[in-house]
Protein backbone atom coordinates (compact mmCIF):
# COMPACT_ATOMS: atom_id res chain seq x y z
CA UNK A 1 0.00 0.00 0.00
CA UNK A 2 1.27 3.48 -0.86
CA UNK A 3 0.66 5.54 2.27
CA UNK A 4 1.84 8.76 0.61
CA UNK A 5 -1.34 9.16 -1.43
CA UNK A 6 -3.55 9.34 1.66
CA UNK A 7 -4.48 12.91 2.51
CA UNK A 8 -4.43 13.16 6.29
CA UNK A 9 -1.95 12.08 8.93
CA UNK A 10 -4.78 10.23 10.66
CA UNK A 11 -5.60 8.38 7.44
CA UNK A 12 -1.97 7.39 6.86
CA UNK A 13 -1.64 6.15 10.43
CA UNK A 14 -4.85 4.10 10.20
CA UNK A 15 -3.71 2.54 6.93
CA UNK A 16 -0.30 1.73 8.43
CA UNK A 17 -1.87 -0.03 11.41
CA UNK A 18 -4.17 -1.99 9.09
CA UNK A 19 -1.10 -3.32 7.29
CA UNK A 20 0.17 -4.59 10.66
CA UNK A 21 -3.24 -6.14 11.39
CA UNK A 22 -2.70 -8.26 8.30
CA UNK A 23 0.30 -10.03 9.87
CA UNK A 24 -0.69 -10.01 13.54
CA UNK A 25 -2.61 -13.28 13.27
CA UNK A 26 -6.04 -14.01 14.77
CA UNK A 27 -8.78 -11.46 14.02
CA UNK A 28 -9.45 -11.03 17.77
CA UNK A 29 -6.10 -9.22 17.99
CA UNK A 30 -7.01 -6.63 15.38
CA UNK A 31 -8.92 -4.13 17.55
CA UNK A 32 -6.55 -4.38 20.55
CA UNK A 33 -3.65 -3.70 18.16
CA UNK A 34 -5.43 -0.64 16.76
CA UNK A 35 -6.15 0.62 20.29
CA UNK A 36 -2.64 -0.08 21.55
CA UNK A 37 -0.94 1.67 18.62
CA UNK A 38 -3.31 4.62 18.97
CA UNK A 39 -2.56 4.85 22.69
CA UNK A 40 1.18 4.91 22.02
CA UNK A 41 0.68 7.97 19.82
CA UNK A 42 -1.61 9.90 22.17
CA UNK A 43 -0.21 12.43 24.70
CA UNK A 44 -0.42 10.42 27.91
CA UNK A 45 2.42 10.59 30.44
CA UNK A 46 3.03 6.85 30.68
CA UNK A 47 2.74 4.34 27.84
CA UNK A 48 1.78 1.35 29.96
CA UNK A 49 -1.50 -0.55 29.56
CA UNK A 50 -3.57 1.21 32.24
CA UNK A 51 -3.15 4.83 30.99
CA UNK A 52 -3.53 3.65 27.37
CA UNK A 53 -6.83 2.01 28.33
CA UNK A 54 -7.99 5.27 29.95
CA UNK A 55 -7.30 7.40 26.85
CA UNK A 56 -8.56 4.92 24.24
CA UNK A 57 -11.78 3.86 25.99
CA UNK A 58 -12.62 6.34 28.79
CA UNK A 59 -16.19 5.01 29.11
CA UNK A 60 -15.08 1.42 29.79
CA UNK A 61 -11.59 1.61 31.22
CA UNK A 62 -11.72 -1.67 33.19
CA UNK A 63 -12.82 -3.76 30.21
CA UNK A 64 -10.31 -2.06 27.92
CA UNK A 65 -7.57 -2.63 30.50
CA UNK A 66 -8.29 -6.37 30.54
CA UNK A 67 -8.44 -6.53 26.75
CA UNK A 68 -5.06 -4.83 26.33
CA UNK A 69 -3.50 -6.88 29.14
CA UNK A 70 -4.55 -10.07 27.37
CA UNK A 71 -3.28 -8.76 24.04
CA UNK A 72 0.13 -7.81 25.40
CA UNK A 73 0.45 -10.72 27.83
CA UNK A 74 -0.30 -13.41 25.27
CA UNK A 75 1.68 -11.89 22.41
CA UNK A 76 1.22 -14.94 20.18
CA UNK A 77 2.30 -13.30 16.96
CA UNK A 78 5.51 -13.44 14.97
CA UNK A 79 7.82 -10.54 15.76
CA UNK A 80 9.76 -11.37 12.61
CA UNK A 81 6.66 -11.03 10.40
CA UNK A 82 5.68 -7.74 12.01
CA UNK A 83 9.19 -6.29 11.62
CA UNK A 84 9.32 -7.53 8.02
CA UNK A 85 6.05 -5.75 7.25
CA UNK A 86 7.34 -2.55 8.86
CA UNK A 87 10.51 -2.73 6.74
CA UNK A 88 8.38 -3.26 3.64
CA UNK A 89 6.33 -0.15 4.43
CA UNK A 90 8.96 2.21 5.81
CA UNK A 91 12.33 1.42 4.21
CA UNK A 92 11.30 2.57 0.70
CA UNK A 93 10.18 5.90 2.18
CA UNK A 94 13.58 6.36 3.84
CA UNK A 95 15.45 5.45 0.65
CA UNK A 96 13.58 8.12 -1.30
CA UNK A 97 15.83 10.59 0.54
CA UNK A 98 19.01 8.69 -0.26
CA UNK A 99 20.56 5.24 0.16
CA UNK A 100 21.08 3.58 3.51
CA UNK A 101 24.38 4.87 4.94
CA UNK A 102 24.63 3.24 8.35
CA UNK A 103 23.69 0.27 10.48
CA UNK A 104 23.42 1.50 14.07
CA UNK A 105 24.06 -0.90 16.94
CA UNK A 106 22.59 0.40 20.19
CA UNK A 107 20.61 -0.50 23.27
CA UNK A 108 17.64 1.12 24.94
CA UNK A 109 16.84 0.99 28.64
CA UNK A 110 13.47 1.24 30.38
CA UNK A 111 13.36 2.17 34.09
CA UNK A 112 11.19 -0.20 36.13
CA UNK A 113 9.98 -0.14 39.72
CA UNK A 114 9.29 -3.83 40.33
CA UNK A 115 11.18 -7.06 39.61
CA UNK A 116 8.63 -9.14 37.69
CA UNK A 117 8.92 -7.63 34.18
CA UNK A 118 11.02 -9.94 32.00
CA UNK A 119 14.72 -9.09 32.15
CA UNK A 120 14.40 -6.36 34.77
CA UNK A 121 17.49 -6.07 36.96
CA UNK A 122 19.77 -3.51 38.53
CA UNK A 123 21.99 -2.49 35.61
CA UNK A 124 23.12 0.62 33.77
CA UNK A 125 20.13 2.67 32.59
CA UNK A 126 20.85 5.14 29.81
CA UNK A 127 17.65 7.10 30.45
CA UNK A 128 18.75 7.78 34.03
CA UNK A 129 22.49 7.98 33.39
CA UNK A 130 23.27 5.59 36.21
CA UNK A 131 22.82 2.01 37.42
CA UNK A 132 19.24 1.34 38.45
CA UNK A 133 16.33 -1.07 38.08
CA UNK A 134 15.53 -1.37 34.38
CA UNK A 135 15.10 -3.50 31.27
CA UNK A 136 17.55 -3.27 28.37
CA UNK A 137 16.91 -4.14 24.72
CA UNK A 138 19.58 -4.44 22.01
CA UNK A 139 18.64 -3.10 18.58
CA UNK A 140 19.96 -2.75 15.05
CA UNK A 141 18.70 0.15 12.93
CA UNK A 142 19.33 1.14 9.32
CA UNK A 143 19.69 4.85 8.66
CA UNK A 144 20.58 7.66 6.34
CA UNK A 145 20.75 11.39 7.04
CA UNK A 146 16.95 11.61 6.76
CA UNK A 147 15.70 8.92 9.16
CA UNK A 148 16.44 5.61 10.88
CA UNK A 149 14.43 2.41 11.19
CA UNK A 150 14.88 -0.38 13.79
CA UNK A 151 15.08 -3.70 11.93
CA UNK A 152 16.03 -6.03 14.79
CA UNK A 153 15.20 -5.79 18.48
CA UNK A 154 15.79 -8.21 21.34
CA UNK A 155 15.45 -7.96 25.11
CA UNK A 156 18.68 -8.59 27.02
CA UNK A 157 18.33 -11.12 29.84
CA UNK A 158 20.93 -10.76 32.63
CA UNK A 159 22.49 -13.95 34.00
CA UNK A 160 20.46 -13.66 37.19
CA UNK A 161 17.44 -14.32 34.97
CA UNK A 162 18.80 -17.06 32.72
CA UNK A 163 20.14 -18.99 35.71
CA UNK A 164 16.71 -19.03 37.39
CA UNK A 165 14.56 -21.45 35.37
CA UNK A 166 11.56 -21.12 37.68
CA UNK A 167 11.58 -17.35 37.22
CA UNK A 168 11.82 -17.77 33.44
CA UNK A 169 8.87 -20.20 33.35
CA UNK A 170 6.75 -17.90 35.49
CA UNK A 171 7.48 -14.97 33.17
CA UNK A 172 6.71 -17.04 30.07
CA UNK A 173 10.22 -16.92 28.60
CA UNK A 174 10.67 -19.70 25.98
CA UNK A 175 12.75 -22.61 27.24
CA UNK A 176 15.29 -22.31 24.41
CA UNK A 177 16.36 -18.80 25.46
CA UNK A 178 19.78 -18.79 27.13
CA UNK A 179 22.18 -16.12 28.29
CA UNK A 180 23.85 -13.97 25.65
CA UNK A 181 25.90 -10.85 26.17
CA UNK A 182 24.76 -7.65 24.49
CA UNK A 183 27.65 -7.99 22.04
CA UNK A 184 26.56 -11.53 21.13
CA UNK A 185 22.99 -10.37 20.57
CA UNK A 186 24.20 -7.48 18.41
CA UNK A 187 26.43 -9.82 16.38
CA UNK A 188 23.49 -12.18 15.79
CA UNK A 189 21.49 -9.21 14.51
CA UNK A 190 24.30 -8.13 12.17
CA UNK A 191 24.64 -11.67 10.80
CA UNK A 192 20.90 -11.82 10.21
CA UNK A 193 20.89 -8.44 8.44
CA UNK A 194 23.68 -9.62 6.12
CA UNK A 195 21.89 -12.87 5.29
CA UNK A 196 18.58 -11.03 4.79
CA UNK A 197 20.20 -8.85 2.13
CA UNK A 198 19.43 -5.51 3.77
CA UNK A 199 21.07 -2.53 2.01
CA UNK A 200 24.46 -2.24 3.68
CA UNK A 201 25.88 0.67 5.61
CA UNK A 202 28.77 1.45 7.93
CA UNK A 203 28.21 -0.13 11.35
CA UNK A 204 28.05 2.67 13.93
CA UNK A 205 28.31 2.02 17.67
CA UNK A 206 29.18 3.86 20.86
CA UNK A 207 32.02 2.86 23.17
CA UNK A 208 29.79 0.40 25.03
CA UNK A 209 30.07 -1.83 21.96
CA UNK A 210 33.00 -0.35 20.06
CA UNK A 211 35.55 -0.74 22.82
CA UNK A 212 35.33 -4.53 22.43
CA UNK A 213 38.11 -5.43 19.98
CA UNK A 214 36.75 -8.95 19.36
CA UNK A 215 33.38 -7.47 18.41
CA UNK A 216 35.05 -5.09 15.95
CA UNK A 217 37.05 -7.96 14.44
CA UNK A 218 33.90 -10.04 13.91
CA UNK A 219 32.20 -7.11 12.19
CA UNK A 220 35.13 -6.90 9.78
CA UNK A 221 34.89 -10.67 9.23
CA UNK A 222 31.33 -10.13 7.97
CA UNK A 223 32.69 -7.82 5.29
CA UNK A 224 31.27 -4.72 7.00
CA UNK A 225 33.00 -1.41 7.67
CA UNK A 226 32.60 0.19 11.08
CA UNK A 227 32.99 3.44 12.98
CA UNK A 228 33.28 2.49 16.64
CA UNK A 229 33.38 4.70 19.68
CA UNK A 230 36.26 3.80 22.00
CA UNK A 231 37.53 4.86 25.41
CA UNK A 232 40.40 7.28 25.88
CA UNK A 233 42.69 4.60 27.34
CA UNK A 234 42.57 2.42 24.20
CA UNK A 235 46.16 1.85 23.07
CA UNK A 236 47.36 2.19 19.48
CA UNK A 237 50.58 2.33 17.50
CA UNK A 238 51.02 5.91 16.29
CA UNK A 239 52.19 6.62 12.73
CA UNK A 240 55.77 5.53 12.19
CA UNK A 241 55.84 3.29 15.25
CA UNK A 242 55.17 -0.38 15.83
CA UNK A 243 56.18 -3.41 17.85
CA UNK A 244 59.52 -5.09 17.35
CA UNK A 245 59.41 -8.54 15.76
CA UNK A 246 59.48 -11.45 18.19
CA UNK A 247 63.05 -12.16 19.28
CA UNK A 248 64.84 -15.02 17.62
CA UNK A 249 64.11 -18.38 19.14
CA UNK A 250 67.11 -20.49 20.10
CA UNK A 251 65.26 -23.72 19.46
CA UNK A 252 65.09 -24.65 23.12
CA UNK A 253 61.89 -24.41 25.14
CA UNK A 254 58.74 -22.85 23.82
CA UNK A 255 58.89 -20.24 21.06
CA UNK A 256 57.84 -16.72 22.13
CA UNK A 257 54.12 -16.00 21.71
CA UNK A 258 54.12 -12.26 22.34
CA UNK A 259 55.69 -9.45 20.44
CA UNK A 260 58.64 -7.95 22.27
CA UNK A 261 58.46 -4.28 23.22
CA UNK A 262 61.29 -2.11 24.42
CA UNK A 263 61.27 1.47 25.70
CA UNK A 264 61.23 2.84 22.14
CA UNK A 265 58.42 0.56 20.94
CA UNK A 266 55.52 1.09 23.27
CA UNK A 267 51.99 1.89 22.09
CA UNK A 268 50.25 5.00 23.40
CA UNK A 269 46.73 5.69 24.56
CA UNK A 270 44.55 7.54 22.08
CA UNK A 271 44.26 10.37 24.61
CA UNK A 272 48.03 10.72 24.83
CA UNK A 273 48.30 10.67 21.07
CA UNK A 274 45.60 13.34 20.75
CA UNK A 275 47.18 15.66 23.28
CA UNK A 276 50.49 15.57 21.39
CA UNK A 277 49.12 16.25 17.92
CA UNK A 278 50.29 19.52 16.33
CA UNK A 279 47.84 22.38 16.00
CA UNK A 280 47.66 21.92 12.23
CA UNK A 281 46.15 18.45 12.72
CA UNK A 282 42.88 19.93 13.96
CA UNK A 283 40.11 21.06 11.67
CA UNK A 284 36.61 22.47 12.24
CA UNK A 285 33.98 20.38 10.41
CA UNK A 286 30.32 21.31 9.90
CA UNK A 287 27.43 18.91 9.35
CA UNK A 288 23.64 19.10 9.26
CA UNK A 289 21.27 17.45 11.71
CA UNK A 290 17.76 17.07 10.36
CA UNK A 291 16.66 19.61 7.78
CA UNK A 292 17.88 22.86 9.31
CA UNK A 293 20.28 22.71 12.25
CA UNK A 294 23.96 23.09 11.41
CA UNK A 295 26.44 21.62 13.88
CA UNK A 296 30.20 21.96 14.00
CA UNK A 297 33.12 20.77 16.09
CA UNK A 298 36.88 20.37 15.93
CA UNK A 299 38.37 17.06 14.80
CA UNK A 300 41.68 15.40 14.06
CA UNK A 301 42.29 12.13 12.26
CA UNK A 302 45.29 9.79 12.30
CA UNK A 303 46.08 6.42 10.69
CA UNK A 304 46.89 3.99 13.51
CA UNK A 305 47.13 0.30 14.30
CA UNK A 306 45.37 -1.07 17.36
CA UNK A 307 47.71 -2.53 19.99
CA UNK A 308 46.81 -5.51 22.14
CA UNK A 309 48.72 -7.71 24.56
CA UNK A 310 47.59 -10.99 23.08
CA UNK A 311 49.42 -10.74 19.76
CA UNK A 312 50.84 -14.17 18.90
CA UNK A 313 52.35 -13.25 15.54
CA UNK A 314 54.79 -10.57 14.57
CA UNK A 315 52.51 -9.16 11.86
CA UNK A 316 50.93 -5.82 12.72
CA UNK A 317 47.21 -5.26 12.56
CA UNK A 318 45.82 -3.37 9.56
CA UNK A 319 45.78 0.41 9.74
CA UNK A 320 42.50 2.17 10.42
CA UNK A 321 41.36 5.70 11.10
CA UNK A 322 41.44 7.18 14.58
CA UNK A 323 39.04 10.14 14.65
CA UNK A 324 39.19 12.48 17.64
CA UNK A 325 36.76 15.23 18.64
CA UNK A 326 38.03 18.13 20.75
CA UNK A 327 35.45 20.94 20.85
CA UNK A 328 36.67 24.48 21.30
CA UNK A 329 36.67 25.46 24.98
CA UNK A 330 37.06 21.90 26.30
CA UNK A 331 40.17 21.07 28.35
CA UNK A 332 40.78 17.80 26.52
CA UNK A 333 39.32 15.66 23.72
CA UNK A 334 35.80 14.40 24.39
CA UNK A 335 35.26 11.53 21.91
CA UNK A 336 37.32 8.95 20.05
CA UNK A 337 36.42 6.56 17.23
CA UNK A 338 38.17 3.81 15.30
CA UNK A 339 36.98 3.34 11.74
CA UNK A 340 37.71 0.99 8.84
CA UNK A 341 36.35 3.46 6.30
CA UNK A 342 38.65 3.75 3.24
CA UNK A 343 42.09 5.33 3.61
CA UNK A 344 41.36 7.81 0.81
CA UNK A 345 38.10 9.09 2.34
CA UNK A 346 37.97 12.86 2.74
CA UNK A 347 38.18 14.36 6.21
CA UNK A 348 34.65 15.76 6.04
CA UNK A 349 33.19 12.53 4.70
CA UNK A 350 34.83 10.59 7.53
CA UNK A 351 33.18 12.89 10.09
CA UNK A 352 29.82 12.75 8.27
CA UNK A 353 29.97 8.96 8.12
CA UNK A 354 30.21 8.83 11.90
CA UNK A 355 27.69 11.57 12.71
CA UNK A 356 24.89 10.22 10.44
CA UNK A 357 23.06 8.95 13.54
Amino acid sequence: MDLVGLESTEGRFAAYVEELVGVIGHKDRAQPLRDYCTGLMLPCERKSVEPIAAVTAPARVAAQHQSLLHFIGEGRWSDERVLAKIRELVLPRIERHGPVEAWIVDDTSFPKQGRHSVGVARQYCGQLGKEDNCQVAVSLSVANSHASLPVAYRLYLPQEWTQDRARLRKAGVPAEISFKTKHEIALDQLRWACSAGLPRGVVLMDAGYGNNSDFRAQISALGLQYAAGIQSNTTVWAPGTGPLPAKAWSGRGRPPKRLQRDAEHWPVSVKELALNLPKRAWRTIEWHEGSAQTLSSRFARVRVRVARRDFKRSESRPQEWLLIEWPEGEKEPTKYWLSTLPEDITFQRLVLGITVD
